[in-house]
């Protein structure tokens, strides 16, 4: 709503120059075609320069201060322009055969006209990139105002994985992304790597990277700021930059790095794990309930055998060493949550044929009685773990 006010100001005050200037061309002057002319001129300029504002969306809602600021600049701006630009009307002032009252008042046009433009570039500026003037002015800044949450602050591995990608296109991330130069530097000495495994990853991660660059979805953004701690001339590693660097910015680290995460923590800088953000999606197995799945090996306990769901979830099977390489059905007897994933333990189904009830509140499985038994104890209860 400021922007369209100050739009709407900048409008009529153009209009109001352009109707100056047709009168000055067509009175003193005596060319109303000249008049025309200046009126379509200036209301051109007008046009060009709102519709540059209006095509670039990327913009933050204005503040006081900033308006403030960006007029005390526009002046300043418009008045050296202004000593420029009367010196010259004053060195063609013989050539263009003026009067003094004519060559005054195309004076005083060119400084209100020079006046405004640059008013309205300094505000609109200044108001569109609040976030990034500290880069600008040393000592001065503006109240942060950024979309969503705090920023994320993507890591090397994290960007080589890809994952984020996916995750970007389901609309869950409504946040400003940003990636260091740093980072993107450290991308590309890996993909120039003479390994040939190190460069098939840094070309991941700088596909992954133009994916993300090019996704209407989000918003991310090249950042070229070091670390606020950081002296000219020092050396540190990537993973101690990128957490001063968030720190700075007041933003979250996304990694799959678990050195970087325990760093972050340490510095008081939040993290987020992709991997445990992936195992914390993945379908959670109850004790009690049943899973179908193939034994594919040994286990390292006696008697076990281990499976693996679709997903990738190990299922530590107990008496199944005998069972491998068979697909079978197992009850679930407890789960294990690890920073590594889940694993899931479980026991070989102890029923015969037909169809079963499924896992009350107590945990306790009642298989159907074969066809024909006509007694409720032909089938021994399955006792819960």
């Amino acid at each position: 709503m400021l922007l369209w006010l100050l739009r709407g100001c900048f409008a009529a005050l153009m209009l109001g120059v352009a109707l100056f200037a047709f009168n000055f061309v067509a009175t003193d002057l005596q060319s109303t075609v000249g008049g025309v002319v200046a009126i379509v001129a200036i209301l051109a300029v007008c046009a060009a320069i709102l519709y540059t504002d209006l095509r670039e969306t990327d913009k933050h809602i204005a503040t006081i201060s900033s308006i403030y600021f960006g007029l005390l600049l526009g002046l300043l701006l418009g008045w050296l322009f202004g000593i420029g630009i009367e010196a010259l009307i004053q060195t063609f002032a013989g050539t263009m055969q003026l009067e003094p009252p004519q060559l005054q008042k195309l004076t005083v046009l060119a400084r209100v006209l020079i006046t405004l433009i640059t008013s309205y570039i300094s505000v609109s500026i200044l108001v569109q990139t609040r976030d990034d003037f500290r880069f600008i002015i040393p000592y001065v800044e503006f109240n942060k105002q950024v979309k969503g949450g705090r920023p994320l602050v993507l890591d090397t591995s994290v960007i080589i994985d890809g994952r984020i990608a996916d995750l970007c296109d389901t609309r869950l991330v409504d946040t400003k992304i940003i990636v260091p130069r740093f980072v993107l530097q450290e991308l590309q000495g890996i993909a120039d790597s003479s390994d040939k495994l190190k460069r098939n990853r840094g070309r991941r991660g700088l596909d992954i990277l133009k994916k993300l660059q090019t996704n209407p979805k989000i918003d991310l953004l090249m950042h070229d700021g070091n670390a606020g701690e950081l002296k000219p001339g020092e050396k540190m590693r990537v993973d101690e930059r990128l957490v001063l660097f968030t720190k700075a910015v007041g933003g979250r680290v996304v990694t799959n790095d678990f050195n970087l995460n325990k760093i972050a923590q340490l510095q008081g800088v939040d993290v987020i794990n992709l991997n445990e953000v992936a195992n914390s999606l993945k379908t959670v197995a109850l004790p009690g309930e049943y899973l179908n799945l193939k034994v594919v090996k040994v286990g390292d306990q006696l008697g076990q055998g281990v499976g693996y769901l679709e997903d990738g979830t190990m299922v530590v099977i107990e008496q199944g060493r005998n069972l491998v390489g068979q697909d079978v059905s197992i009850v679930v007897t407890s789960v294990l949550q690890t920073p590594a994933g889940r694993m899931i333990f479980g026991r070989p189904e102890q029923r015969l044929s037909g169809s079963y009830v499924p896992v009350g509140q107590s945990g306790v499985h009642t298989p159907a009685a074969p066809p024909g038994s006509g007694s409720k104890d032909a089938m021994p209860e399955v006792p819960s773990s």
